[in-house]
């Protein structure tokens, strides 16, 4: 029976405040109707065209240069982990386009080198065979001076070392010079080039050259006064065979 009252004061105070609400309504000095308003001197619309021209334009720079920080700045814009690391696969790209162009290069250098000293080789080899039309023949030749070599060999099997080596070379050497001379004169005419590079080398082979030729110039002299000494024993014995036999009749 006690909160009967208080449930009656709770349902007398929402109606008391919608009559309050309505009296407000229909007694505003503010009219609520959907009609224009009463045109009033003092106040201006929101779209007024003086308003309106009053404001300048401004350019897209201006406002980008009005909020600096829409834009980035190059000096403090900072590098994303996949820009370093492009810039880092751009490097290692160009450094394995340069090992491949030097591997490249060195490859194609070895083999124009190795193409070079094979054209010298066999323009070489084809420089010392004697002409076609100097008769002379490499084949049999080389297989006298071969035959030469082992006779002397043969001959100087039971001397000291120095013999078993200088006579089998000198008797192919001379053998060699006396089957085929033109192929020996371009050995010798190559092995000169290639002495000139070092001086005392070719010195070496001048001087040798030089007592080998008064070598054999002497041998000849002698051999040439030896050979007039015996054909003069041999006049000067004839001579007195026919005295004696003259005096023998």
């Amino acid at each position: 029976m006690v909160f009967r009252p208080l449930l009656q004061q709770r349902a007398v105070v929402p109606a008391m405040t919608a009559l309050v609400g309505a009296g407000m309504l229909f007694n505003s000095p503010r009219q609520v109707h959907a009609e224009e308003p009463p045109y009033d001197p003092h106040r201006k619309p929101i779209y007024d065209d003086s308003s309106l021209s009053n404001i300048t334009p401004t350019s897209s720079s201006a406002a980008v240069s009005a909020s600096p920080s829409i834009v980035p700045d190059s000096e403090s814009y900072r590098p994303t982990p996949t820009d370093r690391l492009a810039v880092q696969i751009g490097h290692v790209r160009l450094a394995a386009y340069r090992q491949a162009t030097r591997a490249e290069d060195s490859i194609n250098n070895a083999l124009t080198e190795t193409f070079r000293l094979e054209h010298s080789f066999t323009s070489t080899i084809r420089s010392l065979a004697p002409p076609k039309e100097s008769g002379e023949k490499i084949f049999p030749g080389a297989l006298y001076v071969l035959v030469a070599s082992m006779a002397g060999s043969i001959l100087t099997r039971n001397r000291n070392i120095i013999l078993r080596a200088s006579v089998p070379a000198a008797i192919g050497i001379g053998a060699a010079y006396a089957v085929l001379p033109i192929t020996m004169r371009n050995v010798g005419d190559l092995a000169w080039t290639y002495e000139e590079r070092y001086p005392a080398l070719a010195e070496a082979h001048l001087k040798t050259k030089a007592r080998i030729s008064k070598f054999l110039e002497t041998g000849k002299a002698h051999s040439s006064m030896t050979f007039y000494r015996v054909q003069d024993k041999v006049e000067e014995t004839r001579e007195r065979l026919e005295d004696w036999v003259k005096k023998g009749r």
